[in-house]
């Protein structure tokens, strides 16, 4: 009897328990599954160096007269590697041989070609890897490295220490036969997948525990890390309010569920998972790897050919009522999660956060300001397995906290306490900056202003020479900025058209000053008439001043700069800021000043 195995048998193993039942089987090989393999071991993956290992225990079989061992056909060219299953098929059909395969796509596409076939199905392992005797029942992760005993996280989040399990140090070929048993057991258990695997690195979700193994050269030594839920928590457990869970029924439709690595994010996620799923609504996960421990009612989905944003259109066709995405971690993570959520299924995100603001802030720049209570209008911050803090998101156009005049009015993001109902931040733009405010904790008021200095000093540079010297001082809505007197035309512009641009941007009004002036104007002042047409506002100071440059004062406080025409006047057009603001002052009664620069 000729048996022919491909790639998939002799990786799980299986291919050598097979001919140990049937000695004298005369097993062919095809080089293309030899080649496959050692491409594989080369990239650093597990399946490769699992496979070649089985090749050599097949050898052996060989020597020891048990089977006869035969390698057949030529190595394909690296072009042909996609066409592998056919070559092998070719040469069971060739040797008149049966094709042993665990792959059923393979044996069906053998079957309909009319050759005998093998097919060894998926089956539940009945031998547990040897890494759980690791665990006991307060074993959250077990963590294997070489040239260093075996250690393990014990006790609840919030409360977890490491302990040693052994004293002597574990050597690479001990941890090279766990991580031989872990992955066959993947591969042969219905509910065990390899989530990932890439050069040094693979990861295994084997039932109900995850499985990092890594070796160089992606990390310096071997090493295995295993992580388990300690506990399976149902919402109650969480002693939430009436309120909260009223909002969670009801209302929630963009959750970011955020905190520490290790604080119970997860946990506490498949915990409302459970909790959506018992009000009758149809439920899915998207993770990577899948390690949720939810009811079989829960589907739960993995990047559909390694990408996520894959697995969000087919969630989007299937509509589900709530979507659990663990992690949201990467931009792209926030872009399918914002547009999932806008698309109008209802999201759960886990986010990584040290504190409860972080989880908003992470969307920054990553979606449009505007967009994001429409995406997200719960926090939920997670921390030591227990709910610290819970923030509601809402949305409203007003004048930002510390800020006073009616003019400076925008959209704002409002970060409430969601038990309290107070405002603790606030979010909105200022200039090109995204501001995230504290409202409480933090005197706003300052706060608001070093922030504006530091806008508008930043702006102004950019209009003037690296070299030129600039001083910015805001209180409230005003800001007075001093610079050099040379560059005053080219801060305030032909009839303050740049300055009034600037002030527009920023949302405040602005004084600009000589470096060394005060709030009393100084200088020789010069009479001056205001005359008022359909059209323009004629500033008269009279012939013999034409050619001067002249700073206008109403009161004390300073308005703008300009140059004497040659008929001796200064004309603002009616519909300019300047001119609508001077009008405003003589409106109520300031005298108009004119002074002299020298």
């Amino acid at each position: 009897m000729i048996l022919v195995p491909d790639t998939s048998v002799i990786v799980d193993g299986r291919i050598t328990r097979l001919v140990q039942e049937r000695p004298g089987v005369r097993v062919v090989i095809a080089e293309a599954v030899v080649a496959e393999l050692e491409h594989q071991a080369n990239q650093g993956r597990e399946s490769g160096y699992r496979g070649l290992e089985e090749l050599i225990t097949l050898r052996q079989l060989h020597k020891d007269g048990v089977i006869e061992l035969e390698f057949h056909g030529a190595r394909p060219h690296e072009r042909e590697f996609y066409a592998i299953d056919d070559i092998i098929r070719r040469t069971a059909a060739e040797l008149g041989g049966t094709l042993v395969t665990s792959d059923r796509i393979q044996a069906m596409v053998a079957e309909a070609k009319g050759i005998e076939v093998l097919y060894l199905r998926k089956e539940e392992s009945r031998r547990m890897p040897r890494i759980l005797e690791y665990f006991d029942d307060s074993t959250m992760s077990v963590h294997l490295r070489e040239r260093v005993p075996p250690m393990a996280k014990k006790g609840t989040p919030g409360n977890m220490r490491l302990v040693p399990l052994g004293e002597k140090p574990m050597e690479e070929p001990e941890l090279q036969q766990l991580a031989k048993e872990i992955v066959e057991f993947a591969r042969m258990d219905r509910d065990s997948f390899i989530e990932i695997e890439r050069r040094g690195a693979t990861v295994v979700q084997m039932r109900e525990v995850r499985i990092a193994i890594a070796k160089p050269p992606f990390s310096d030594a071997f090493e295995i890390t295993a992580v388990r839920a300690i506990a399976k928590v149902s919402l109650e457990d969480y002693r939430l309010s009436e309120k909260l869970i009223e909002r969670l029924r009801s209302s929630a439709e963009g959750i970011l569920v955020a905190g520490p690595p290790g604080a119970g994010k997860s946990t506490f996620s498949q915990a409302l998972a459970e909790f959506y799923a018992s009000l009758g609504k149809i439920v899915k996960t998207m993770e990577s790897p899948r390690d949720l421990q939810v009811g079989q009612e829960i589907s739960q989905y993995a990047p559909l050919e390694g990408d996520m944003e894959k697995t969000a259109d087919i969630l989007l066709l299937v509509r589900p009522d709530r979507t659990i995405y663990d992690e949201v971690r990467k931009t792209k993570d926030f872009r399918i999660f914002a547009d999932m959520r806008l698309a109008g299924v209802g999201m759960v995100g886990v986010v990584h956060a040290t504190k409860a603001i972080d989880a908003l802030q992470r969307l920054i720049g990553r979606v449009e300001l505007g967009m994001i209570p429409q995406i997200v209008d719960t926090v939920i911050f997670i921390k030591d397995g227990r709910v610290e803090k819970v923030y509601r998101i809402d949305f409203s156009v007003k004048v930002p906290h510390g800020m006073a005049e009616a003019d400076l009015a925008r959209p704002v993001i409002e970060v409430r306490d969601f038990e309290s109902g107070e405002v603790e931040y606030e979010i909105y733009t200022f200039g090109d900056e995204t501001v995230v405010m504290p409202i409480k904790g933090e005197a706003p008021k300052s706060a608001a202003s070093k922030l504006a200095e530091e806008a508008v000093l930043r702006e102004v540079r950019r209009r003037l020479p690296a070299s030129a010297r600039v001083n910015v001082r805001v209180d409230g809505n005003r800001a007075v900025v001093q610079v050099d007197e040379r560059h005053l035309p080219s801060l305030i512009g032909r009839k303050g058209r740049k300055i009034a641009k600037l002030e527009k941007k920023l949302g405040l009004r602005i004084d600009v000053r000589t470096l060394g002036s005060s709030e009393e104007p100084e200088g020789e002042r010069l009479s001056v008439e205001v005359r008022e047409t359909k059209q323009y506002l004629h500033l008269v100071l009279g012939r013999e001043h034409a050619g001067r440059m002249v700073k206008f004062y109403a009161g004390d406080e300073y308005l703008f700069v300009a140059t004497i025409g040659r008929k001796g006047e200064v004309k603002l057009a009616k519909n300019t800021e300047i001119a609508e603001t001077l009008l405003r002052h003589l409106d109520a009664g300031e005298e108009l000043t004119a002074v002299a620069v020298e």
